[in-house]
C-alpha cells in the first residue's frame, strides 16, 4: 500500500482541531428537503471502494448513484479514519449527476473524541448539511432514553444520539456533521428509514452498492 509521505498524526490532530472549530451546529437547511445522499466506503485489499446514492423522499426512490475505486492513501488509525475515507467518498459524490439537499455519511460526525469525525470532514468539503451515522459507539455513554433516542454524552457534552429505528433493532449512533442540529439530524434519520430496516435508506443503498462493487472486484481478480 502506498501511503502519503506527507501524513503525520500530529498534523492530522491539528487539522481535526480546526475542523471541530469550523463545524456549524445549527440548522442551515434548504426550504424543501427532498433529496438525501448517502455515502459509504468499503475496501478490497489496497483499494477504497466508495459509493454515493441519492434517494428522493418521501417516496424512497433512488434517483442517482455513483461509485469509485481508488488506491488507499492512508493507513487505518483509530480516530483518524476520516483521513482514509474522505478522498474516495468525495470522488464518488463528484460523479453524481444530481444535486442533493442533505448528506448522510456511514461514520461519525461530532461523536468523536476530537469532535471531528468523517461526516464533519466531508460536510465541510461539500459545504452541505451532513449527518454521521455509525453502527457502533466510538466514545461516550448513552444517557436516558426519550422515546426512540437517547443522548450520547462525552466529557460532559452531548455529542450525539443513540437511535432505535425499530423496536428490536440495536441502536445506531447519529451525530452532527455540519450545518444541522442534533435534534433535526435524529428526526431526518428516522424519516429516511424504511419500516423494518435499521439504517436510513440512503446509507443502506450506498452500502449495498459498495458491497456489490467489492464483489465485482473480487470476481475479476
Amino acid at each position: 500500500m502506498k501511503i502519503s509521505t506527507n501524513f503525520s498524526i500530529e498534523r492530522a490532530r491539528y487539522v481535526q482541531k480546526r475542523i471541530s472549530e469550523l463545524i456549524i451546529k445549527q440548522d442551515i437547511l434548504p426550504n424543501r428537503l427532498e433529496k438525501i445522499a448517502g455515502v459509504d466506503v468499503a475496501y478490497r485489499g489496497d483499494l477504497g471502494v466508495s459509493s454515493a446514492v441519492v434517494v428522493k423522499m418521501p417516496e424512497f426512490k433512488i434517483i442517482d448513484s455513483a461509485s469509485t475505486v481508488v488506491p488507499v492513501r492512508f493507513p487505518y488509525i483509530p480516530t483518524l479514519l476520516a483521513f482514509r475515507e474522505v478522498y474516495p467518498a468525495f470522488a464518488a459524490l463528484k460523479k453524481l449527476k444530481s444535486d442533493f439537499d442533505i448528506l448522510m455519511v456511514d461514520g461519525n460526525g461530532l461523536l468523536h473524541p476530537y469532535r471531528a469525525g468523517f461526516a464533519c470532514h466531508l460536510g465541510l468539503i461539500v459545504d452541505k448539511p451532513s449527518i454521521g451515522i455509525a453502527k457502533k459507539l466510538l466514545c461516550g455513554r448513552v444517557g436516558s432514553w426519550r422515546g426512540k433516542w437517547a443522548p450520547v454524552v462525552h466529557g460532559g457534552e452531548v455529542i450525539g444520539a443513540a437511535v432505535q429505528t425499530f423496536r428490536r433493532a440495536k441502536p445506531i449512533y447519529v451525530s452532527i456533521g455540519h450545518k444541522i442540529s442534533l435534534e433535526t439530524a435524529v428526526r431526518l434519520v428516522l424519516w429516511a428509514t424504511k419500516k423494518g430496516f435499521k439504517l436510513p435508506e440512503p446509507i443502506r443503498q450506498a452500502h449495498i452498492l459498495a458491497s456489490a462493487r467489492v464483489r465485482e472486484l473480487s470476481e475479476n481478480l
